[in-house]
C-alpha cells in the first residue's frame, strides 16, 4: 500500500525530530539531496530552471499512468535536499492530489523559518513550480480520479 501523502510528511516530521539543532538537520538535508531522482541531462536547460531560485534548480515532470513523476537537479547542495524533500511528498501522485496537498511539514520541521529569505522563496517557488504542473497535467487529461 503506497502511503498517503500525510503519511510521508509524519514520516519527515519524525525523521527531523531525531535531531537537536538546525546544523544537524542542514547535514540531513544534504543526506537526503542523494536520494533526488536526477533530472535527465537534456532537461538540465533553462526552459526547466525554476524561476525564483537563488540557485539553479531544474525540475521536469512527466504523466505516466495517471501519477506526476519528478525529477530535479540544483547546483546547490541544501537547495538538492529541499527538492528532493518535495519530491519525496508530490511525485507519483495524481494531479489533483498534488494540487490538493498542504504541504504541512515545511513549517512542521521547522524548515520555513530556518532558511535565509532567498531559500525560502526559493521554496515557495519549487512548490508552486510543481503544482503547476500538476495544474497543466489535471487540465490536459480532464477531471481525474484521486
Amino acid at each position: 500500500m503506497v502511503a498517503t501523502i500525510s503519511e510521508v510528511q509524519e514520516e519527515i516530521v519524525n525523521e527531523f525530530e531525531i535531531f537537536d539543532d538546525w546544523m544537524d538537520r542542514y547535514n540531513y538535508l544534504i543526506e537526503l539531496s542523494n536520494s533526488l531522482p536526477l533530472i535527465k541531462g537534456e532537461y538540465k536547460s533553462n526552459e526547466y530552471i525554476i524561476k525564483g531560485c537563488q540557485s539553479k534548480v531544474w525540475l521536469n515532470a512527466e504523466f505516466v499512468d495517471g501519477k506526476v513523476v519528478y525529477t530535479a537537479d540544483s547546483d546547490a547542495i541544501i537547495t538538492k535536499g529541499i527538492i528532493s524533500l518535495l519530491i519525496r511528498v508530490l511525485s507519483e501522485r495524481s494531479p489533483k492530489e498534488i494540487i490538493n496537498a498542504k504541504l504541512d511539514f515545511i513549517d512542521k520541521i521547522g524548515l520555513r523559518e530556518n532558511l535565509s529569505p532567498t531559500r525560502a522563496n526559493g521554496l515557495l517557488a519549487m512548490i508552486k513550480q510543481m503544482k503547476l504542473y500538476a495544474i497543466a497535467y489535471n487540465a490536459k487529461f480532464g477531471e481525474l480520479k484521486n
